[in-house]
C-alpha cells in the first residue's frame, strides 16, 4: 500500500496579483505524494481562505488520512470521508497519478475520456487603478483572451481602460463578488459597451438573486456561488454557466461529474483555477474539451513554475507529459 506525505510550497507571483479581497506576492500550495516502491503519484491544490481553508488545516487534514490510505483507501472512498475542497482534490489527483504510473496509463484512458489537446487560455489582469491596468492590457494586447479582474466603485472606468488597451482581445470580467445592486447598472453598461463577453460572480454568493431581474445579452457565470453538483438545482434562473475548479469539487473525480451534470442542465462551463502550478493544472486540464472557456492560467502568473511544467506558447496551452502530471 502507498505511504502518504505532504508538503508546503511557496512560489513566486510576478510582479504580485490582486483581486476585490486582497493582494499577495506568492502562491502558497499543499502537495500530497503517495508513494508505492518506486513510482510517485502527486497531487497539488490551493488553500483559499474564503472557504474558510487554511495551509495548516489543509496539510493536517491530508495528514490525517494516512490510515485510509495504509489501508487501501481509493478514490471512490474521498466523499466518504473527506469534504469537498482542497485538500481532497491533492489526494484525489496523487491517487489518479499513482494509478496512471502504475499502470503505465494516461489519466484520461483510466477516465474513459478524451486526452488534452492544445487549448487557450485566459490571461488575467490583477485589479488596479485604470492607468495601470489599461497598461497591463497594453502589454497582453497580443493574448486573445483576457480575464479582467473588477472591485466595484470604479469599475466603468477599469473596463472601458482595459479595452482602450487591449481593443482586439475577448474580455471576461471578474468581480469576486464585489458588485452591489447600486452599482450593478453602470457597471453592466460599461462591460456590455467594451464588448464583455462574460461576467463571472459579480454578486455575493448568497446575495445573487438580483441577476434574477437582470437582462443582458453578457452571459454570467457563478465561481464563489458554485461548488459541486449539489449547488447545480440554485444556479437555474441566476446563471447561464458555472465555473469548475478543482479545488471547489474535491478533485478530478467530482468534477467530472460534475461537468457532465452542468451540460445536461444546458449550463456553458468555464473550467477554472486557484493560483497555482502546473501540478495543479494539470488535472483540470481533462476537463477543457467540455469548456467553453478556459482560465488555467496560473503558471503564467508565477515567476518560476514546476520542471518539467505546461508547455505554453503564447496564451496556448499545450498537451503534457506523464512527468508532469497522470
Amino acid at each position: 500500500m502507498p505511504t502518504l506525505t505532504v508538503a508546503v510550497e511557496r512560489w513566486p507571483i510576478t510582479g504580485g496579483f490582486t483581486i476585490s479581497r486582497g493582494s499577495r506576492t506568492e502562491a502558497v500550495v499543499v502537495v500530497a505524494t503517495l508513494a508505492e516502491g518506486a513510482v510517485r503519484g502527486r497531487g497539488e491544490c490551493v488553500p483559499y481562505a474564503r472557504y474558510g481553508e487554511t495551509v495548516e488545516g489543509v496539510a493536517a487534514a491530508i495528514e490525517a488520512m494516512t490510515p485510509a490510505i495504509a489501508a487501501g483507501a481509493a478514490r471512490g472512498d474521498l466523499p466518504g470521508t473527506m469534504p469537498g475542497g482542497a485538500a481532497r482534490n491533492a489526494l484525489d489527483a496523487a491517487l489518479w497519478d499513482l494509478e496512471a504510473k502504475r499502470t503505465g496509463r494516461r489519466v484520461w484512458d483510466l477516465a474513459g475520456i478524451p486526452g488534452p489537446a492544445p487549448v487557450v487560455t485566459a490571461f488575467t489582469l490583477s485589479l488596479g487603478p485604470p492607468d495601470s491596468m489599461e497598461s497591463a492590457a497594453r502589454s497582453a494586447a497580443g493574448r486573445p483572451l483576457l480575464k479582467v479582474k473588477l472591485g466595484g466603485e470604479g469599475d466603468a472606468r477599469r473596463i472601458a481602460a482595459v479595452r482602450r488597451g487591449a481593443p482586439a482581445a475577448t474580455l471576461i470580467a471578474d468581480a469576486n463578488e464585489a458588485w452591489t445592486p447600486d452599482l450593478f447598472a453602470a457597471n453592466l453598461a460599461a462591460c456590455e459597451a467594451a464588448g464583455v463577453v462574460l461576467i463571472e460572480q459579480p454578486l455575493p454568493a448568497g446575495r445573487d438573486e438580483f441577476l434574477k431581474t437582470v437582462r443582458s445579452p453578457i452571459a454570467f457565470c457563478a465561481d464563489e456561488s458554485f461548488h459541486d453538483r449539489s449547488s447545480l438545482a440554485s444556479m437555474r434562473g441566476l446563471y447561464q454557466a458555472v465555473n469548475i475548479k478543482l479545488d471547489k469539487t474535491g478533485g478530478l473525480t467530482e468534477a467530472l461529474a460534475v461537468a457532465a451534470a452542468a451540460k445536461a442542465a444546458g449550463l456553458d462551463i468555464m473550467v477554472g483555477c486557484m493560483l497555482g502550478t502546473s501540478l495543479a493544472m494539470a488535472p483540470a486540464v481533462l476537463l477543457t474539451p467540455l469548456a467553453r472557456f478556459v482560465d488555467l492560467d496560473g503558471p503564467l502568473l508565477l515567476a518560476r513554475d514546476r520542471v518539467p511544467g505546461i508547455a505554453f506558447e503564447g496564451s496556448r496551452m499545450l498537451p503534457f507529459g506523464a512527468e508532469t502530471w497522470g
